[in-house]
């Protein structure tokens, strides 16, 4: 049976694993998993950020990163779900469901009134789950697409 909890700092290694499964699933470039762990271990530690993690048994199978950042829009934070990865065979059980329905209710608990979420435009199976919960794209018509612009700060 799948149980879903926050994750602490001791989880680092196995979010990292987790993460870097996704990415080399999908092809995404990726640090190694070492990396990866003492960047989770370093955000956990944070107010500003919490993870989500499923086990079944002694076996991780599903988690999520959230971020929160200060809004001039809102009296609490803006949360952003960064990444949200199910283990490729467990997929369609309602593992990831289970995962967002934590990564909201504690989003709730900080204040956070919203909930941002990317989505590659080419991905209709994960815009289709997260539309499915509630989520909409905020592209309309006499808008067009919002676009997401990525830079280097140097």
């Amino acid at each position: 049976m799948t149980q879903v909890r926050r994750a602490t700092p001791g989880d680092a290694g196995v979010l990292a694993r987790l993460l870097w499964d996704f990415n080399t699933e999908f092809g995404a470039e990726t640090d190694d998993v070492d990396v990866l762990a003492s960047r989770f271990a370093r955000l956990l530690d944070l107010d500003a950020a919490y993870a989500v993690l499923a086990e079944d048994g002694d076996d991780a199978t599903a988690f999520a990163l959230v971020t929160l950042r200060p809004a001039i829009w809102f009296d609490g934070p803006v949360a952003t779900l960064d990444e949200l990865y199910v283990v490729p065979h467990l997929r369609d059980r309602g593992t990831g469901t289970q995962v967002l329905d934590l990564c909201r209710r504690l989003a709730r608990e900080t204040g956070a009134p919203e909930m941002h979420i990317n989505v590659d435009e080419v991905d209709a199976d994960t815009r289709r789950f997260y539309e499915r919960h509630g989520f909409t794209n905020v592209e309309s018509e006499a808008d067009g697409r919002m676009l997401c612009y990525v830079g280097s700060t140097a």
